[in-house]
Protein backbone atom coordinates (compact mmCIF):
# COMPACT_ATOMS: atom_id res chain seq x y z
CA UNK A 1 0.00 0.00 0.00
CA UNK A 2 1.43 3.60 -0.66
CA UNK A 3 0.30 6.09 1.46
CA UNK A 4 0.70 10.07 0.21
CA UNK A 5 0.90 12.42 3.29
CA UNK A 6 3.46 10.31 5.01
CA UNK A 7 4.88 8.94 1.41
CA UNK A 8 5.03 5.46 3.44
CA UNK A 9 4.55 2.03 1.37
CA UNK A 10 4.50 -0.95 3.67
CA UNK A 11 4.18 -4.67 2.31
CA UNK A 12 2.63 -5.92 5.60
CA UNK A 13 -0.94 -7.39 5.81
CA UNK A 14 -3.55 -5.36 7.43
CA UNK A 15 -5.12 -7.19 9.73
CA UNK A 16 -7.97 -5.42 11.18
CA UNK A 17 -9.18 -1.47 10.79
CA UNK A 18 -7.58 1.16 10.40
CA UNK A 19 -10.44 3.98 11.18
CA UNK A 20 -9.70 3.02 14.72
CA UNK A 21 -5.71 3.47 14.28
CA UNK A 22 -6.12 6.06 12.55
CA UNK A 23 -8.08 8.20 15.09
CA UNK A 24 -5.59 6.49 18.06
CA UNK A 25 -2.95 8.57 15.76
CA UNK A 26 -4.75 11.33 15.06
CA UNK A 27 -5.63 11.47 19.00
CA UNK A 28 -2.19 11.43 20.28
CA UNK A 29 -0.77 13.79 17.69
CA UNK A 30 -3.12 17.02 19.19
CA UNK A 31 -2.04 15.97 22.90
CA UNK A 32 1.52 15.83 22.24
CA UNK A 33 1.43 19.55 19.85
CA UNK A 34 -0.39 20.48 23.18
CA UNK A 35 2.07 19.43 25.15
CA UNK A 36 4.60 21.18 23.14
CA UNK A 37 6.72 18.13 23.43
CA UNK A 38 8.80 15.79 20.97
CA UNK A 39 8.62 12.54 20.61
CA UNK A 40 12.00 11.83 22.09
CA UNK A 41 10.92 13.91 25.29
CA UNK A 42 7.43 11.93 25.77
CA UNK A 43 9.45 8.75 25.43
CA UNK A 44 12.21 10.25 28.36
CA UNK A 45 9.19 11.45 30.60
CA UNK A 46 7.29 7.32 30.07
CA UNK A 47 11.04 6.13 31.45
CA UNK A 48 11.27 4.45 27.91
CA UNK A 49 8.25 2.26 28.75
CA UNK A 50 7.08 3.19 25.38
CA UNK A 51 9.84 3.82 22.66
CA UNK A 52 10.69 6.89 20.63
CA UNK A 53 9.81 4.47 17.41
CA UNK A 54 6.71 2.84 19.14
CA UNK A 55 5.25 6.15 19.75
CA UNK A 56 6.19 7.10 16.15
CA UNK A 57 4.28 4.45 14.96
CA UNK A 58 1.15 4.96 17.28
CA UNK A 59 0.69 7.87 15.63
CA UNK A 60 1.30 6.85 12.11
CA UNK A 61 -1.10 4.07 12.12
CA UNK A 62 1.25 1.90 12.07
CA UNK A 63 0.53 -1.53 13.68
CA UNK A 64 -1.88 -2.60 16.28
CA UNK A 65 -2.11 -0.20 19.14
CA UNK A 66 -1.83 -1.78 22.60
CA UNK A 67 -4.31 -1.05 25.45
CA UNK A 68 -1.23 -0.71 28.02
CA UNK A 69 0.57 2.01 25.79
CA UNK A 70 -2.85 4.04 25.55
CA UNK A 71 -3.79 3.50 29.26
CA UNK A 72 -0.28 4.86 30.01
CA UNK A 73 -0.72 7.79 27.22
CA UNK A 74 -4.23 8.32 28.87
CA UNK A 75 -2.72 8.98 32.94
CA UNK A 76 0.68 11.30 31.31
CA UNK A 77 -1.71 13.69 28.98
CA UNK A 78 -3.65 13.84 32.13
CA UNK A 79 -7.36 13.23 30.58
CA UNK A 80 -8.16 10.23 32.47
CA UNK A 81 -12.06 10.37 33.35
CA UNK A 82 -12.36 12.63 29.61
CA UNK A 83 -14.58 11.67 27.15
CA UNK A 84 -11.31 11.78 24.86
CA UNK A 85 -9.94 9.22 27.12
CA UNK A 86 -12.97 6.88 26.65
CA UNK A 87 -13.02 6.67 22.83
CA UNK A 88 -9.26 6.03 23.21
CA UNK A 89 -10.14 2.90 24.83
CA UNK A 90 -13.10 2.23 22.84
CA UNK A 91 -10.79 2.24 19.41
CA UNK A 92 -7.99 0.72 20.75
CA UNK A 93 -10.68 -2.68 21.47
CA UNK A 94 -11.69 -2.30 17.86
CA UNK A 95 -8.36 -2.28 16.45
CA UNK A 96 -7.49 -5.45 17.77
CA UNK A 97 -10.52 -7.25 16.34
CA UNK A 98 -9.14 -9.09 13.42
CA UNK A 99 -10.77 -7.97 10.48
CA UNK A 100 -13.43 -10.84 8.28
CA UNK A 101 -10.47 -11.18 5.51
CA UNK A 102 -7.88 -12.25 7.66
CA UNK A 103 -7.79 -15.77 6.73
CA UNK A 104 -7.49 -14.64 3.33
CA UNK A 105 -4.13 -15.90 1.17
CA UNK A 106 -1.66 -12.78 1.88
CA UNK A 107 -0.79 -13.05 -2.04
CA UNK A 108 -4.41 -12.50 -2.87
CA UNK A 109 -4.77 -9.45 -0.69
CA UNK A 110 -1.92 -7.74 0.56
CA UNK A 111 0.65 -7.05 -2.64
CA UNK A 112 -2.65 -4.84 -4.50
CA UNK A 113 -3.69 -2.95 -1.22
CA UNK A 114 -7.09 -4.65 -1.40
CA UNK A 115 -6.29 -5.53 2.49
CA UNK A 116 -6.43 -2.07 3.52
CA UNK A 117 -9.38 -0.92 0.97
CA UNK A 118 -11.41 -3.82 3.08
CA UNK A 119 -10.11 -2.33 6.72
CA UNK A 120 -11.45 1.62 4.99
CA UNK A 121 -14.63 -0.14 3.92
CA UNK A 122 -15.45 -1.88 6.73
CA UNK A 123 -16.50 0.26 9.47
CA UNK A 124 -17.04 3.50 6.77
CA UNK A 125 -20.57 5.09 7.02
CA UNK A 126 -20.02 5.82 3.46
CA UNK A 127 -18.73 4.72 0.21
CA UNK A 128 -18.72 7.48 -2.63
CA UNK A 129 -16.89 5.50 -5.85
CA UNK A 130 -16.29 6.65 -9.25
CA UNK A 131 -15.69 3.61 -11.94
CA UNK A 132 -14.15 2.97 -15.40
CA UNK A 133 -14.29 0.57 -16.99
CA UNK A 134 -16.25 -1.77 -15.18
CA UNK A 135 -19.52 -1.44 -13.01
CA UNK A 136 -18.91 -0.88 -8.98
CA UNK A 137 -17.76 -4.10 -7.07
CA UNK A 138 -20.31 -3.62 -4.83
CA UNK A 139 -22.91 -4.02 -7.44
CA UNK A 140 -21.07 -6.72 -9.92
CA UNK A 141 -22.69 -10.28 -10.38
CA UNK A 142 -20.46 -13.29 -9.43
CA UNK A 143 -20.44 -13.99 -13.29
CA UNK A 144 -19.51 -10.69 -14.15
CA UNK A 145 -16.81 -10.45 -11.31
CA UNK A 146 -15.88 -13.96 -11.88
CA UNK A 147 -15.06 -12.53 -15.92
CA UNK A 148 -13.34 -9.58 -14.88
CA UNK A 149 -10.94 -11.70 -11.95
CA UNK A 150 -10.19 -14.58 -14.75
CA UNK A 151 -9.50 -13.02 -18.18
CA UNK A 152 -8.16 -9.54 -17.00
CA UNK A 153 -6.22 -10.66 -14.13
CA UNK A 154 -5.34 -14.07 -14.67
CA UNK A 155 -6.15 -15.66 -11.31
CA UNK A 156 -5.95 -19.09 -10.59
CA UNK A 157 -8.97 -20.96 -9.31
CA UNK A 158 -8.04 -21.10 -5.55
CA UNK A 159 -7.71 -16.91 -5.74
CA UNK A 160 -10.63 -17.19 -8.01
CA UNK A 161 -12.67 -18.41 -5.24
CA UNK A 162 -11.03 -16.58 -2.36
CA UNK A 163 -11.95 -13.30 -4.61
CA UNK A 164 -15.33 -13.96 -5.24
CA UNK A 165 -16.04 -15.16 -1.49
CA UNK A 166 -14.36 -11.41 -0.57
CA UNK A 167 -16.86 -9.56 -3.46
CA UNK A 168 -19.69 -11.62 -1.89
CA UNK A 169 -18.97 -10.61 1.62
CA UNK A 170 -18.32 -7.14 0.59
CA UNK A 171 -21.34 -6.81 -1.06
CA UNK A 172 -23.26 -8.22 2.15
CA UNK A 173 -22.41 -4.82 3.89
CA UNK A 174 -25.03 -3.20 1.45
CA UNK A 175 -27.90 -4.59 3.43
CA UNK A 176 -26.55 -5.81 7.34
CA UNK A 177 -23.22 -4.90 9.34
CA UNK A 178 -22.84 -6.16 13.10
CA UNK A 179 -22.88 -3.03 14.93
CA UNK A 180 -23.15 -0.25 12.25
CA UNK A 181 -25.85 0.25 10.16
CA UNK A 182 -25.53 -0.64 6.23
CA UNK A 183 -23.19 0.83 3.89
CA UNK A 184 -24.29 3.94 2.10
CA UNK A 185 -22.88 3.73 -1.47
CA UNK A 186 -22.92 6.59 -3.42
CA UNK A 187 -21.53 5.53 -6.88
CA UNK A 188 -20.72 7.15 -10.33
CA UNK A 189 -20.07 4.89 -13.25
CA UNK A 190 -19.13 6.09 -16.66
CA UNK A 191 -21.22 5.13 -19.71
CA UNK A 192 -18.08 3.07 -21.23
CA UNK A 193 -18.47 0.69 -17.91
CA UNK A 194 -21.46 -0.39 -19.47
CA UNK A 195 -20.75 -1.01 -22.85
CA UNK A 196 -17.34 -2.23 -22.12
CA UNK A 197 -17.92 -6.62 -22.85
CA UNK A 198 -16.68 -8.39 -19.79
CA UNK A 199 -17.54 -12.42 -20.35
CA UNK A 200 -20.61 -13.34 -22.83
CA UNK A 201 -23.64 -11.30 -23.69
CA UNK A 202 -25.79 -12.92 -20.76
CA UNK A 203 -23.18 -11.94 -18.36
CA UNK A 204 -23.48 -8.51 -19.03
CA UNK A 205 -27.28 -8.34 -19.70
CA UNK A 206 -27.80 -10.22 -16.47
CA UNK A 207 -25.42 -7.35 -15.14
CA UNK A 208 -27.28 -4.00 -16.15
CA UNK A 209 -30.16 -5.68 -15.12
CA UNK A 210 -28.72 -6.40 -11.19
CA UNK A 211 -27.78 -2.68 -11.57
CA UNK A 212 -31.27 -1.52 -12.13
CA UNK A 213 -32.64 -3.44 -9.21
CA UNK A 214 -29.91 -2.83 -6.72
CA UNK A 215 -30.31 0.92 -7.85
CA UNK A 216 -33.43 1.29 -6.05
CA UNK A 217 -32.42 0.33 -2.84
CA UNK A 218 -32.69 3.21 -0.02
CA UNK A 219 -28.81 3.05 0.71
CA UNK A 220 -27.57 3.01 -3.18
CA UNK A 221 -27.24 5.85 -5.38
CA UNK A 222 -26.49 5.13 -8.54
CA UNK A 223 -25.43 7.59 -11.98
CA UNK A 224 -24.20 6.98 -14.84
CA UNK A 225 -21.77 9.62 -16.41
CA UNK A 226 -22.43 9.77 -20.05
CA UNK A 227 -20.03 10.04 -23.08
CA UNK A 228 -21.91 13.45 -23.84
CA UNK A 229 -20.74 14.91 -20.36
CA UNK A 230 -18.11 17.36 -21.24
CA UNK A 231 -14.34 16.22 -18.74
CA UNK A 232 -14.54 16.34 -15.21
CA UNK A 233 -11.70 16.26 -12.71
CA UNK A 234 -10.46 12.72 -11.51
CA UNK A 235 -12.69 11.11 -14.14
CA UNK A 236 -9.84 9.40 -15.59
CA UNK A 237 -9.31 6.83 -12.76
CA UNK A 238 -11.13 4.53 -10.13
CA UNK A 239 -11.34 5.71 -7.04
CA UNK A 240 -13.18 5.46 -3.47
CA UNK A 241 -13.81 8.16 -1.02
CA UNK A 242 -14.45 6.43 2.27
CA UNK A 243 -16.78 8.92 5.04
CA UNK A 244 -16.98 8.16 8.72
CA UNK A 245 -19.07 9.22 11.18
CA UNK A 246 -16.98 9.49 14.03
CA UNK A 247 -18.16 11.28 17.54
CA UNK A 248 -14.87 13.08 18.03
CA UNK A 249 -14.22 13.86 14.40
CA UNK A 250 -11.04 12.07 14.51
CA UNK A 251 -11.28 9.05 12.13
CA UNK A 252 -11.36 11.19 9.36
CA UNK A 253 -11.84 10.83 5.30
CA UNK A 254 -9.70 8.79 3.59
CA UNK A 255 -9.62 8.08 -0.42
CA UNK A 256 -8.23 4.70 -1.96
CA UNK A 257 -7.59 5.35 -5.86
CA UNK A 258 -7.36 1.81 -8.04
CA UNK A 259 -4.43 1.79 -10.65
CA UNK A 260 -2.96 -1.40 -12.38
CA UNK A 261 -0.28 -1.37 -9.86
CA UNK A 262 -2.31 -1.17 -6.35
CA UNK A 263 -4.20 1.14 -4.05
CA UNK A 264 -2.89 4.66 -3.75
CA UNK A 265 -3.64 5.93 -0.25
CA UNK A 266 -4.37 9.87 -0.02
CA UNK A 267 -4.99 10.87 3.54
CA UNK A 268 -4.40 14.35 3.88
CA UNK A 269 -6.87 16.36 4.54
CA UNK A 270 -7.05 18.87 2.17
CA UNK A 271 -6.44 16.55 -1.21
CA UNK A 272 -8.91 14.53 0.59
CA UNK A 273 -11.39 16.97 0.85
CA UNK A 274 -10.84 18.07 -3.37
CA UNK A 275 -11.05 14.28 -3.71
CA UNK A 276 -14.82 14.97 -1.94
CA UNK A 277 -15.58 18.29 -4.31
CA UNK A 278 -14.31 16.55 -7.53
CA UNK A 279 -16.96 13.63 -6.73
CA UNK A 280 -19.66 15.99 -5.93
CA UNK A 281 -19.00 17.59 -9.57
CA UNK A 282 -19.24 14.13 -10.78
CA UNK A 283 -22.47 13.35 -9.75
CA UNK A 284 -23.87 16.55 -10.94
CA UNK A 285 -22.43 15.81 -14.76
CA UNK A 286 -24.11 12.82 -14.33
CA UNK A 287 -27.54 11.74 -15.61
CA UNK A 288 -30.26 11.92 -12.76
CA UNK A 289 -30.56 8.42 -11.44
CA UNK A 290 -33.68 7.98 -13.04
CA UNK A 291 -32.34 9.05 -16.45
CA UNK A 292 -29.08 6.56 -15.32
CA UNK A 293 -31.51 3.54 -15.42
CA UNK A 294 -33.03 4.10 -18.12
CA UNK A 295 -29.63 4.40 -19.69
CA UNK A 296 -28.64 1.14 -18.18
CA UNK A 297 -32.00 -0.48 -19.39
CA UNK A 298 -31.87 0.70 -22.64
CA UNK A 299 -28.20 -0.61 -22.50
CA UNK A 300 -29.55 -3.99 -21.70
CA UNK A 301 -32.70 -4.07 -23.60
CA UNK A 302 -30.30 -3.80 -26.72
CA UNK A 303 -28.06 -7.14 -25.61
CA UNK A 304 -29.20 -10.46 -27.57
CA UNK A 305 -30.67 -12.22 -25.25
CA UNK A 306 -34.34 -13.33 -23.69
Amino acid sequence: MVTEGGARVTGSKVTGLLGPRRAIAAALKELRAKSRKSLSEVAEDLDQMISTSKLSRLENAQGKPQRRDIRDLIVYYKIDGTPLATSLRRWVDAAQRPGWWTDIDDDVLAPGGLDAHLAYETDAAVERAYTIPFVPALLQTTDYAEAVFRNMEHRTADELRQLLDVRKRRQEALSQREGLAPLRLVAVTHESALRQAVGAQSIMRAQMHELLERSHAPNVSLRVLPFAAAPISTMTCMYAYFEYQDADNLERDVVHIETHAGFLTIEEPERVATYRRAHDDLVDASLSEDDSRALIRSVRDGLPGE
